[in-house]
Order: structure tokens, then sequence, then C-alpha cells
């Protein structure tokens, strides 16, 4: 016994021992500053990102909060990452509970009757017995807490994986929402333009019927009405769909999605801070996603190392057992047995070690992962601020080009109503304003999904809860 309790004592002394390479976090190449900004916007590096912001701080819409806040409850991608969580940590209990002994009792009586025989009576015994056991593989090189530490990674890398729905949750339910609203606005300009069309068609039939005019006229003037007429079922259907896809993001079966400010009237801030790009690694929940999957890859290599040093089993059972249940407990029916056992890998064809390198090659791969994926962020941010800053751009070019065809249309039907010239001329311009307008709500539409894809590459839109 006392031998028993020294090997005890020395094998929880050493246990502290653990094979494998300790985590260290691996240097990234992080820029000084992000490509795409603006000298005036490099110099406010220090302002605090967008990227911190929530979500219902960016988007002014009301509705668009709704939406958004009833698809971070309901939605099923974030729902299922949810369950992941629950899982990952079922998994970290199960591999953490390997480090302690296991303990478990039993409790059995018998009664047996063995037949009379030629030279001996018929008798009958009972026993009855009452017993507890114990094992523990002791953990002395760590491989128990190995697995642990690589369960706990994944359990935070299900985490960020959550987080990291949500954001993209959020940005494809805003670029929806602003898609819808643009093609609302767009079905809005094809009705009045095809109202308008369809007086000057009747106002130029009236002119022909009475000779101040030619039949061309009039068939110029029903193209005009016949394209504008066109894009009407066309827009309402691709309304339709767009809200059966925001009502699935919704978590709900497709129908009809409210609406709230119009696209002209959505906020948009002249200028988007990105912050530091230091604190993108911590912001962004795919590079921390991949960081603990680094973890736990770097922590299953001790896991495979400790396959080739012996393991050490403890095990007890101690209980009572007698053939009268009056004497169960007394001293005399009293059982116990220790001991341990020790087994050492002595042949195994190359399989230890074939484990060991495939833990380190999926190490490296987690490693190369995880600098891609720094590298892709640190890419995204620069689209967003290049493409935000050009669509603004582009939008106030058309603005004026709106304009300019807008004012081109008016004149031509003043200089057709004068006898100046032929609808030809009104024809051309009037095609150039419709489709200039229809230009401009992209253009604007555009700026807005711009907005929507630098908010979500900064990292932004997980940090609040619906």
């Amino acid at each position: 016994m006392r031998k028993f309790v020294a090997l005890l004592g020395v094998a929880i002394f050493g246990s502290g021992c653990t094979v494998g390479p300790n985590y260290k976090k691996p240097a990234a190449n992080v820029p000084g500053t992000y490509r795409g900004l603006t000298p005036e916007d490099a110099a406010k590096t220090n302002a605090a990102s967008i990227g911190d912001q929530k979500w219902s701080e960016v988007f002014q819409d009301e509705q668009l909060r709704s939406l958004i806040r009833t698809a971070l409850q309901q939605n099923y991608d974030v729902r299922i990452a949810g369950a992941r969580i629950l899982e990952a940590q079922a998994q970290l209990g199960i591999t953490r509970a390997d480090q302690f002994p296991t303990v478990s009792a039993g409790a059995g009586i018998s009664d047996q009757r063995t037949a009379r025989g030629k030279f001996f009576p018929a008798f009958e015994t009972s026993t009855g017995q009452l017993n507890v056991s114990a094992a523990w593989e002791l953990d002395f090189w760590g491989r128990f807490r190995r697995a642990t530490e690589s369960a706990r990674a994944n359990l935070l890398a299900s985490e960020a994986a959550r987080q990291e729905v949500m954001l993209t949750l959020v940005a494809n339910v805003s670029a929806a929402y602003f898609q819808l609203r643009a093609l609302d606005l767009e079905l809005e300009i094809s009705k009045r333009t095809l109202a308008s069309r369809r007086e000057s068609l009747r106002l130029t039939t009236i002119l022909a019927d009475r000779g101040s005019t030619s039949l061309l006229d009039v068939r110029q003037a029903e193209q005009l009405v016949f394209t504008a007429a066109a894009e009407i079922p066309s827009l309402e259907q691709q309304i339709e769909q767009e809200e059966n896809l925001i009502s699935i993001l919704l978590g709900k079966n497709p129908d009809s999605v409210p609406r709230g400010q119009t696209l002209t009237e959505q906020a948009r801030p002249p200028d988007v801070p990105a912050g530091l790009p230091s604190s993108l690694l911590e912001r962004r929940p795919d590079i921390r996603q991949a960081e603990q999957q680094l973890i736990a890859s770097n922590a299953q290599i001790g896991v495979a190392k400790s396959a080739y040093f012996p393991q050490i089993s403890l095990s007890g059972n101690g209980g009572f057992q007698s053939a009268a249940l009056t004497n169960l407990f007394s001293g005399a029916a009293g059982t116990w047995d220790f001991g341990t056992s020790l087994t050492q890998p002595i042949f195994t064809a190359g399989k230890i070690r074939s484990n060991v390198r495939f833990a380190e090659a999926q190490q490296q791969a987690s490693l190369l992962f995880y600098l891609q994926t720094i590298q892709g962020a640190f890419r995204s941010v620069s689209d967003g601020l290049i493409a935000y800053r050009k669509t603004r751009e582009f939008r106030t070019q058309e603005e004026l080009l709106f304009q300019s065809a807008q004012d081109a249309a008016r004149l031509s039907h003043m200089r057709y109503s004068g006898g100046v010239t032929g609808y030809l001329e009104v024809l051309t311009n009037e095609t150039n304003a419709f489709s200039a307008e229809l230009g401009l709500v992209q253009a604007q539409l555009n700026e807005l999904l711009a907005l929507v894809q630098l908010y979500q590459a900064l990292g932004g839109g997980w940090q609040q809860q619906p």
C-alpha cells in the first residue's frame, strides 16, 4: 500500500510535463495604413473605425434595423452556428473529463440452489456484494491537457464562426434591402415616365389626325411608350424575387417586405473612418476563428507526440462481500485491491511517427490559412475604401449627366412644339434622359452597397445583439 501511495505521489508530481510545442502568435505582415485612403483620411488613422460601430448606428433606416433584428433572431444560419457552439462546449467537457479519474459503484445479490445428489444433500446459498471501483490514466505527458487545449480552441473558433455568420447576415440583409429600394425607385420612375409618354403619344396622335404631323412621329412616340412599359413587368419580377430573398434571410417563407426610407433618403456618410490596420486582426471574426483553429492544430501535435511515451494507469477496487447480508459490512467481509500498469509502445510500423507528421502538416496548413485570411482581410478593406470613394465620384457625375439629359429632353420638346425639329430628336433625348435617370439610381445603389461592403470588411456588424 505504501509503495502504491508513493508511486501515486510521484506520478501526480510529474504530471506537469507536457510534450509538444507551446503556441506562439505568428508574426503577421500588417501594413502601416490601408491602401485606398486619401491623404486626408490617412492622417486620421487614429480615429475610431466604423467597424467598431453597431449596425444600428451605421444604418439609419428604422425599418432596415427591424429587418436586421429579426434576421439575427430567426435566420437559420445563425441558429445552426449557435448549435455548433453547443456541440463544441459538449466536446470540451468530454475531452476535459479524460484528465480525471472515473469512479463507479455496483451492488448485487445472488441466490443459488444446488440440487440434491446421491452423496450430498441439496443446499442453498445467498451472496451479497457492494463495491466501488476507480480508474485513472495519469496525464503524465500532457496528452489529455493538449487535447483539452485543442477542444477549448475549437470552442472559441465556433464562437468566432457564429460572429462571422452574424456579420455576413447584417451585410446581406442591408444590401438586399438597398437593392429592393433601388428597384422600387426604378419602378416609380418607369411608371412616371410611362404616364408622361402616353400623354405625349396622345397629343402626337391628335396632331397627326389634324395633319399637323406625320404618322412617323406617332410611331416614334409609340416606341417611347413601349420602352417604358417593358421595364415595368421586369422590375416587378425583380422586386418580388428580392422580397423572397429577404424573407429567407429573415428565416421566413417568401412574403412581402415592409419599406422604410427611400433610396435617396438613406444615410451616406461623407467620410468613413477605417481605423488602425492592427486593430483589424482583433475585430474581424474570421481572423480570430483562423487563429483558434491554428491553436487547436498546434495542440494536436502534443497529443500525437505523447504516444511515444508510456501510458501509466492506476486502478482500485474496494467493497464488501458476504454470504450473509447481516454480515455484509463486518470487517471480515471487506475486500480491496489496487494496481498500476505501464504500457510502452515498442513497434507500431511507423504509425506514431506518421501521426506526428500528420499533426504537424495540419498545423502548417492552419498557419498558412491564418496568414492568408489576414492578407485577404486587408485586401477587402482596401477594395471597400476604393469602391466607396469611386462610387461617390461616379454618382456625382451621373447626377450631372441626368440633369443635362433631362434639360436636353425638355429643349427637344420645345423645338418640336415650335416646328423646328422632328420627333426623332425628341425620341433620342427622351431615351437618353430615361436611361440617365435609371443610371443615377444604380449609381446611388452602388454607393450604398460599397458602404455595406466596407463596413463588413472592417469587421462591423456582429458586436450588437438583436
